[in-house]
């Protein structure tokens, strides 16, 4: 029987949708540290990628050991990222006169795939109340706040991005923001990190499930993405190990072609409830700062 010949591919170890991890996030424009009350402090990496695609991510450590205090305080910071970003992106600040649609990606039934659909449940909305009671909705000097949750394909038949599509011909937003799960490279990240993005998001690119992505082109307005790492590539996990031993390069062809073979699977942690809970929370927060009824 004539031997298998296996072509190992990086890209493969190295599945992850944070741009920092992936080479991706171009050239650094600014790193700064912001101190919390209480923690080291949380480090905001602004890098472009070309002329047009930002990346903001923020290092903030594990959000599951972060008290209520602390937590607010990085709600707060992160409501401030995503607010500069949006004025970039619009270029004009946001204002009572601004359509904003919020759309929750994932699969609100898996646990760590819900950070989408928990956080927009968290979400005050606002659009409603323009239509209803103007007078009461300037009065809380916030965007006109919408949000749609719109599953997954497996459990409506349709593919995300067209209900989404749907809903942004509907609403007629200025901005849309889509909130996801990502997937991380290294373990260290998962609900660590905060990653904000100019040029929206394509779901399951991070575990070589990429679906229609959400941004300007198939939208037709400005898409801004926010993802917090929940889970990692098995495959990815295994040679991420082998390459902090040191010993990534001396691979026989028989692990490479078992690597490479496209049956990973992903991996969470096990506090995965814990995790997506805490980093929902926290997403609500800083989306209702920079666009709702939250005080800045």
């Amino acid at each position: 029987m004539k031997k298998q010949i296996c072509m190992p591919s990086e890209t493969v170890y190295a599945r992850t949708d944070l741009a920092c991890e992936a080479g991706r996030a171009g050239n650094v424009r600014e790193e700064i540290l912001y101190p919390l009350p209480g923690g080291e402090g949380v480090k905001v990496l602004r890098s472009e990628e070309g002329d047009r695609k930002r990346y903001i991510t923020l290092f903030c450590g594990r959000v599951t050991l972060m008290g209520e205090g602390m937590l607010g305080a990085l709600g707060r910071l992160l409501g401030q990222e995503i607010l500069g970003m949006a004025e970039a992106m619009l270029k004009r600040k946001p204002d009572d006169k601004t359509r904003v649609l919020i759309v929750g990606l994932g699969n609100p039934y898996m646990t760590a795939d819900a950070i989408g659909p928990g956080t927009v449940r968290r979400l005050t909305v606002t659009r409603h109340l323009k239509e209803h009671d103007e007078k009461m909705y300037r009065s809380l000097g916030c965007c006109e706040l919408a949000a749609v949750i719109p599953g997954v394909l497996g459990q409506t038949g349709i593919e995300s991005g067209e209900l989404v599509k749907g809903a942004v011909d509907y609403v007629k937003p200025h901005l849309v923001v889509a909130v996801d799960a990502l997937a991380a490279r290294s373990c260290e990240r998962l609900a660590a990190t905060v990653q904000l993005s100019s040029g929206g998001l394509a779901p399951g690119s991070g575990i070589g499930n990429r679906r229609m992505a959400l941004d300007e082109q198939t939208l037709g307005c400005p898409v801004m993405g926010i993802g917090v790492p929940t889970v990692v590539d098995s495959a990815t996990l295994v040679y991420d190990a082998l390459a902090t031993a040191g010993i990534a390069n001396q691979l026989t062809e028989e692990l490479r072609c078992v690597l490479d073979n496209g049956r990973s699977f992903v991996v969470s942690p096990k506090d995965s409830d814990c995790i997506t809970e805490v980093s929902c929370r926290l997403l609500a927060k800083a989306l209702d700062h920079a666009f709702g009824v939250g005080e800045m």
